[in-house]
């Protein structure tokens, strides 16, 4: 008493640190426990007890949040794996031998699938068995529980309670996940028998339900989800009759999706949403990608969806997962190429290619050999995005000729893909256009100058002039040819309505006569004298007169007046070079013809009429060699307008300036 009166005013004493995040069950008045219910109660709180003297805060958490639940054993049961400590705190329960690790396990799985409550330390020893012998245990509780049934499920879940412990079992499960249908391997006491790719599937599932998310779950997710992408195809796509009779058996049990696809998919979004990729399950629902992912036609689209939405959510799982597919891609014989290929041509740019550069550049020129037109096509977005880069541009090079025969292929999209690679190589100062390359290059720029699509001309004449200008010294000699075959085409497309076209091709006009030592053409382009130009042209090569009418007549039929205006100038003006060539004259006066039916009273159709009447009038003359001679001196003035026309020419061609 004197002691206790001495230390009134004093403070307590500290006592012994208790467990207060430990709370007693709750008591169900409308049920009364079994005698055999208040042992197991009992003996789980004393596990619980002694498990919270060894381990951390989080797992205290877990227990206090178990502990607080139902007094059913069963119950207890299930949910009593987060109270399992790490396999480093217990190490006096191990097999004798490694051979018998699957007969134990087995045993535990008996022991728990029984109505006896368990030991307290069965959970302890499973931590203990797996940190020890991850491939037995995993193995074999994939092949004595496939459709993992309550008890297998509870393992499973006291293994996911230990980080250390799962991240040895990952690897594992993944490469059962891998192998479709089924995975083959053999544990120690040599069981040979084959795991259900579905069935490591199904243990995934139930990870992701627990309500916290194990770490080495982050480290392993990228190639968790390339796994889950691919079962889900592969599950739409080929379904055995012995998968479809194990499906239906878990079905039954657990009550599952009709369907493993559909499975395999409700895992891709459960993944995401443990990963807080919310974001990402949402954009897909909102645009359809999840159904799309289930079709077997479609399903490339989807992955692509997808790897373009983490792409845009700067998603750190772009890379990872990127490397994994790699991975897959560069096998002798990859599975899933189509889909891969689809999220990894999205996410290129994420890619580090000094590392990495080789193999995908590899991959892509494979794939562009591919008689499939998507694949041929996702190679081709791959290389536009490789060829950005200045060391990969340097080794496409070696594609060159592959690359030459894409600017021929009857797709538009292919060739509107096709250029700007080009455009990006040559960008590049270290790059130089071969003596071989240089003339096939320009051989199969010149049609599409003719395009429909006018960003195909545009890249097209843009890259022409690259190619004169980048030429190597010896392969000046070999292109001449195209150049000077290509100055008539790009002379009458300067008369473009369109603003852009018409300046690459005045520009590629000024290369063509730098390239060609023209300074004559090179002046009057400068100062802007197209009439000039077209008369300079002819007179100083008069022997490929006949080839520029042939090269001119198709420009008679374009949609464009001032076009079509700058065509009949010129024909106009060559007319006169035609001395002695009536089959010439004759064809130019067939094309004429076709062109009196334009009703629109245009001054491109009063010119027509008039060369037209001046043919008329040649044709009645006696001899072949004084129509050449009529013709010329007949030749309509090139300033004749329409009647009621009193506009006078302008410096720009195909233009006119309105009287004063």
């Amino acid at each position: 008493m004197k002691k206790v009166k001495e230390g009134a005013g004093a403070a307590p004493a500290r006592q012994p640190e208790r467990v207060e995040w430990f709370q007693p069950l709750q008591e169900d008045p409308g049920q009364d426990r079994t005698q055999e219910q208040d042992r197991a109660r009992g003996r789980f709180c004393r596990a619980a007890q002694t498990f919270s003297n060894l381990i951390g805060p989080p797992c205290r958490e877990m227990i206090t949040m178990l502990t607080k639940g139902t007094a059913k054993p069963d119950t207890m049961l299930t949910q009593s794996l987060a109270s399992a400590p790490s396999m480093d705190f217990f190490g006096e329960r191990v097999v004798s031998r490694r051979d018998e690790v699957p007969a134990f396990v087995r045993k535990m799985h008996q022991s728990l699938s029984s109505n006896t409550p368990p030991d307290d330390r069965l959970f302890i020893d499973i931590l203990r068995l797996t940190d020890i012998h991850p491939a037995d245990v995993v193995f074999t509780l994939l092949r004595c529980a496939p459709s993992c049934d309550r008890a297998a499920a509870t393992m499973w879940k006291t293994i996911a309670s230990s980080g250390m412990t799962v991240e040895k079992v990952l690897p594992k499960l993944l490469c059962v996940m891998e192998d479709w249908p089924l995975h083959s391997t053999s544990t120690s006491d040599g069981d040979k028998t084959d795991v259900f790719a579905l069935a490591a599937t199904r243990v995934i599932w139930e990870i992701l339900r627990l309500p916290w998310c194990p770490e080495p779950l982050v480290k392993y997710s990228p190639p968790l989800l390339v796994h889950l992408l691919f079962q889900v195809f592969i599950s739409t796509k080929q379904m055995s009759e012995e998968v479809n009779a194990f499906w239906r058996g878990c079905r039954e049990k657990r009550g599952l999706p009709a369907n493993p696809n559909r499975f395999a998919g409700q895992t891709v979004k459960a993944l995401l949403r443990r990963l807080r990729c919310l974001h990402l399950v949402m954009a897909m629902e909102r645009k359809h990608g999840w159904d799309t992912l289930l079709n077997a036609d479609t399903h490339h689209y989807a992955v692509g969806l997808l790897a373009r939405e983490m792409r845009r959510a700067s998603s750190p799982l772009c890379s990872p997962v990127a490397l994994c597919l790699l991975g897959l891609l560069i096998r002798e014989k990859p599975r899933w190429e189509l889909p891969a290929m689809a999220f990894l041509v999205e996410v290129l740019d994420c890619l580090d290619m000094t590392d990495c550069g080789e193999n995908i550049l590899e991959i892509l020129s494979r794939h562009l050999q591919s008689e499939c037109k998507e694949r041929h096509r996702l190679a081709l977005r791959g290389l536009v995005v490789l060829s950005k880069d200045p060391v990969m541009a340097k080794r496409m090079c070696s594609l060159s000729e592959s690359l030459v025969e894409l600017l021929q292929d009857a797709d538009a999209e292919v060739v509107g893909m096709a250029l700007p690679m080009f455009m990006n190589m040559l960008q590049n100062k270290d790059i130089l256009i071969s003596r071989p390359t240089a003339p096939k290059l320009a051989e199969a720029l010149q049609p599409l100058f003719d395009s429909d699509n006018s960003h195909v001309q545009v890249l097209s004449i843009r890259l022409f002039r690259k190619v004169m200008e980048l030429v190597v010294a010896e392969g000046k000699k070999p292109l001449e040819r195209y150049v000077i075959q290509s100055l008539l085409p790009l002379f009458l497309h300067w008369h473009e309505e369109k603003q852009g076209l018409a300046e690459a091709s005045r520009e590629a006009l000024l290369s063509a006569a730098k390239f060609l030592k023209r300074r004559d053409l090179n002046q009057l382009l400068k100062t802007e004298q197209p009439l000039k130009f077209s008369e300079r042209l002819l007179e100083k090569d008069k022997r490929r007169v006949a080839e520029y009418l042939h090269q001119a007549l198709p420009y008679l039929e374009s949609p464009q007046e001032p076009l079509r205006e700058a065509t009949l100038k010129f024909i106009g003006i060559a007319g006169g070079y035609l001395r002695g060539q009536p089959e010439e004259l004759q064809i130019i006066c067939e094309a004429l013809q076709a062109m009196r039916k334009d009703n629109c009273p245009s001054y491109t159709s009063v010119m027509v009429q008039a060369l037209f009447d001046q043919r008329a009038a040649v044709l009645n003359s006696s001899s072949a060699s004084r129509q050449a001679v009529s013709l010329e001196k007949h030749q309509i003035p090139l300033n004749r307008r329409p009647p009621g026309d009193q506009r006078k020419p302008s410096g720009a061609p195909g233009t006119y300036a309105e009287p004063n």
